[in-house]
C-alpha cells in the first residue's frame, strides 16, 4: 500500500504538457481494483442514487452530482466488510464510486426529455426507454476514451475537475482515517423520515402559501422539502439567492403585472383560450403565460452559455478530433505502464457503429420512425451531435465541475438542430416531434454521462487506477442502472403524472415547448421575446443568467428552500473560526445534503411503488390532528425550522479528531 503524501487539490501544482505525474498510487503497485465486491457494490449504490435523482429532477428541474457521496458510502461500506474478514483498498473504492457515479447522469438526460412523450400523451415502453438511456451513456463513456490521455493527463493543472479532485481527496482522506461517511447515512435516513412525514403519512403539510396583502395576486409559497433544502446548500448562497430572485420577479412582479395589465379585457389573451385573465388565480396566470416567458429566458440563457463557451467548444472539438486520430495505429496497451492503459480504438469504433446500427435497425428506439431510412437519419444526427457535444462537455466540466456543465444548453440546441432537419424532411407529425424529442434524449445522456466519467478518470489519475478498468467500470455503471433508472420514471408517472403539482418535470416541458415551437411554429413569441429580454437584461447586469431564468421559470415554492439552505451554508462558514473548520463544516453538510436527496427521492419512488402496487395512492393520516385550518401552515413552518435547526447544529458541531488535517509522512 502506498504511504499517504498528503493529498490536497488546492496545492497541485501546473504541469508541463508530457510531464508523468506521481498518481498516489504507482503505476508498478500491484492492488486490488475490477473485483466483484466493488461492482455489485457500485451498482447497489447507482441504482440508489439513479432512482433519487430522477425524482428529484423531475420535481426541481435539476440534479446533482453524487460522485463524493458514493464514495464516501462505499468505504464506510468497505469498513463494514473488513469486520468480517472481507477488506476493500483504496483502488476498489475508486472503482465502485465510478460504477456508482455513472447513474446520475443517466437520470439527468432521461428526466430532461423523455417525460416529454408523458406530455404529449403517449405512452414509451420500458424498453424504448432503456434503449435510448443506455444508447446514450455508452456513446458517453465510449467517446470520452480516446479524449482521456490528453485531457485527463497531458491537461493536469489546467484542467481542475474540481468534482474528480474532490473525489480523490475524500477518498485518500478515507483512506488515512475518518468518519465523515456517517453524514450521509443521517441524511439518507433524516430525508426519508422528512418525506414519511409530508407525503406518505401527511401529518405535516407538504406546501405552504402566502398571500402578499395590497398586491394583484400577489403569492408565495414554499415546498416543505429536506431534498431541496439540501440542494440549496449544495449549491451554495450565491447561486440560491439568484434563483429564488427569478421566482420573486414571476411571483411578485410579472404575475401581478400581467393581472393589472389585463383586467379589463374582455376576451380571452393567447394562448388561453377560455378563461379571462381576472379570473384566473396565480398558479393558472403562471401556467399559462409566465411558463413562456421563463421558457424563453431559459433557452436564452442556456444558448448563451454555448455561445460564450464557443471559442473553448471549437477549440476543444479540433483538439478531441486531432487526439482521436493521433490515437489511430498507437501502440500496444500492453507497452504501456498500468495508469495510462485504455480500452483500444477497436473497442470505441466497434461500439459506436454497433449502436448506431441498433437504432437503425431496431424499432424499439425511434419506435415512432416506421422505416429504417427514417431510424438511419435520426441515428446520424445521434452520433454527430453526440461526438460535438461529448467533445465540448469533458473540456468544460474540466474547468467549471459537473453542476456546471449546460446540458440543458446542449440539449437545446441538441433539439433545435433536429427539430430543423426533419421539418424541412417534412417530419412534422407527432411521430417527428418524438423522435426529435429520442434524438435529444439521447444525445443529453451522452454529454452529461461524458462530464461524469471525466471526473472519474481525473479521480482515478490522481489516484492511480487503471483507465481501461474504470472506463469499463463506466460501461457496466451505465448498463446496469438505465433499467431501474427508467424504471423509477415509468412508476412516478403512473402515481402522480408530469406536469402534475408534486413532479411538474419543469425541464422535459422546456423540451417539448421548442419541439412544438419548431416544427409546429405556434409559440406565443411575444411571451417567449419577454424572456429572452430577462436573459439578456442578466446578463447586461453580469448576473448569471441560467439560474435566474430557472428561477424565473420554476414555481417560487421551489425556489424558496434552496435559498434557505444557501443561506444556512453561508452563516455557518462565517461562523467559522478558520478556513479548515469552514471547510470540514462545508463539506459535512454537502454529505448531508446528499443524503437528504437521496433519501428524499427513495421515499418518493417508494411512494410510488406503494401506489402503483395498491392501486391508488396511500391516504394518510392527514393534518386533521392539528386542529384551526390557520395552524396547518404554522405547523409545517415550524417543523421545517426545526429541521433546519437539527441540519444547522449537525453540520456545525466541534471537530473530532478525524477532521484534522491529514499529516505529511
Amino acid at each position: 500500500m502506498a504511504q499517504s503524501r498528503g493529498l490536497d487539490p488546492k496545492a497541485y501544482v501546473p504541469l508541463k504538457q508530457g510531464e508523468v505525474y506521481p498518481s498516489y498510487v504507482p503505476a508498478a503497485t500491484g492492488m486490488r481494483e475490477f473485483t466483484l465486491k466493488a461492482v455489485l457494490l457500485g451498482i447497489l449504490f447507482g441504482i440508489i442514487f439513479g432512482a433519487a435523482n430522477a425524482y428529484l429532477g423531475l420535481r426541481a428541474g435539476l440534479t446533482i452530482s453524487t460522485s463524493i457521496p458514493v464514495a464516501v458510502m462505499t468505504v464506510a461500506a468497505f469498513r463494514a466488510l473488513r469486520t468480517v474478514g472481507h477488506p476493500g483498498s483504496l483502488l476498489e473504492a475508486n472503482l465502485s464510486q465510478t460504477v456508482g457515479s455513472a447513474s446520475s447522469s443517466v437520470a439527468s438526460g432521461v428526466i430532461f426529455t423523455l417525460p416529454a412523450l408523458f406530455l404529449w400523451g403517449l405512452s414509451p415502453s420500458l424498453l424504448q426507454m432503456t434503449v435510448l438511456a443506455m444508447s446514450g451513456g455508452l456513446l458517453g463513456v465510449l467517446f470520452m476514451i480516446p479524449l482521456r490521455r490528453f485531457l485527463i493527463g497531458r491537461e493536469h493543472g489546467k484542467l481542475p475537475y474540481p468534482e474528480g479532485t474532490a473525489c480523490a481527496e475524500v477518498l485518500v482522506a478515507n483512506e488515512i482515517g475518518g468518519s465523515r461517511a456517517r453524514f450521509v447515512f443521517y441524511g439518507l435516513a433524516a430525508g426519508a423520515a422528512f418525506k414519511f412525514l409530508t407525503s406518505w403519512i401527511k401529518v405535516i403539510p407538504d406546501h405552504l402559501t402566502l398571500k402578499i396583502p395590497f398586491l394583484r395576486k400577489g403569492e408565495l409559497g414554499m415546498d416543505v422539502s429536506a431534498a431541496l433544502f439540501g440542494v440549496g446548500y449544495i449549491l451554495g448562497p450565491r447561486i440560491a439567492a439568484i434563483m429564488v430572485g427569478g421566482g420573486l420577479l414571476s411571483w411578485l412582479v410579472i404575475i401581478p403585472g400581467i393581472d393589472w395589465w389585463a383586467a379589463e379585457r374582455t376576451l380571452p389573451l393567447y394562448p388561453e383560450t377560455v378563461n379571462l385573465i381576472r379570473d384566473m388565480s396565480p398558479s393558472q396566470i403562471w401556467t399559462r403565460y409566465v411558463r413562456y416567458i421563463g421558457a424563453g429566458a431559459v433557452a436564452t440563457a442556456g444558448i448563451l452559455t454555448l455561445i460564450r463557451s464557443l471559442p473553448l467548444m471549437v477549440e476543444s472539438f479540433r483538439v478531441g478530433a486531432r487526439q482521436l486520430r493521433s490515437r489511430v495505429g498507437a501502440g500496444a496497451a500492453e507497452a504501456l505502464p498500468r495508469t495510462d492503459r485504455d480500452l483500444s480504438l477497436l473497442v470505441v469504433g466497434a461500439g459506436v457503429v454497433t449502436i448506431a446500427l441498433v437504432l437503425a435497425i431496431v424499432p424499439a428506439g425511434f419506435s415512432t420512425l416506421g422505416s429504417v431510412l427514417a431510424r438511419a437519419a435520426a441515428a446520424a444526427c445521434v452520433i454527430v451531435f453526440a461526438f460535438f457535444f461529448v467533445t465540448v462537455a469533458s473540456r468544460i466540466v474540466g474547468l467549471v465541475g459537473v453542476t456546471s456543465n449546460p446540458t440543458s444548453g446542449m440539449t437545446i440546441a441538441a433539439l433545435l438542430g433536429t427539430s430543423g432537419i426533419f421539418l424541412l424532411l417534412g417530419w412534422t407529425d407527432m411521430a417527428g416531434k418524438a423522435a426529435a424529442l429520442t434524438v435529444g434524449c439521447v444525445v443529453a445522456i451522452a454529454a452529461s454521462i461524458a462530464g461524469d466519467t471525466s471526473q472519474d478518470l481525473k479521480t482515478g489519475f490522481l489516484l492511480g487506477a487503471t483507465p481501461a478498468r474504470q472506463q469499463t467500470g463506466e460501461l457496466i455503471g451505465v448498463l446496469s442502472s438505465a433499467t431501474f433508472v427508467c424504471l423509477s420514471v415509468l412508476l412516478l408517472a403512473k402515481t402522480f403524472g408530469f406536469g402534475s403539482a408534486e413532479l411538474p418535470a419543469p425541464q422535459a416541458t422546456l423540451m417539448k415547448l421548442v419541439i412544438d415551437g419548431v416544427i409546429d411554429q405556434s409559440l406565443p413569441w411575444g411571451l417567449v421575446s419577454l424572456g429572452v429580454v430577462i436573459a439578456f437584461a442578466c446578463e447586461l447586469l453580469r448576473i448569471p443568467s441560467l439560474p435566474f431564468a430557472v428561477g424565473v421559470y420554476l414555481p417560487v415554492s421551489t425556489m424558496t428552500p434552496l435559498f434557505f439552505g444557501g443561506l444556512i451554508r453561508w452563516w455557518i462558514e462565517r461562523r467559522s473560526p478558520d478556513a479548515h473548520t469552514s471547510e470540514v463544516r462545508r463539506e459535512r453538510g454537502i454529505l448531508l445534503g446528499s443524503g437528504f436527496v437521496g433519501g428524499e427521492g427513495l421515499l418518493g419512488v417508494g411512494l410510488a411503488g406503494a401506489a402503483f402496487t395498491l392501486g391508488r395512492r396511500p391516504g394518510g393520516i392527514g393534518t386533521d390532528w392539528i386542529g384551526a385550518p390557520w395552524l396547518v401552515p404554522l405547523v409545517g413552518l415550524c417543523a421545517f425550522l426545526a429541521f433546519a435547526t437539527w441540519f444547522f447544529r449537525s453540520v456545525s458541531q466541534p471537530l473530532g479528531a478525524d477532521d484534522q488535517p491529514a499529516s505529511e509522512p
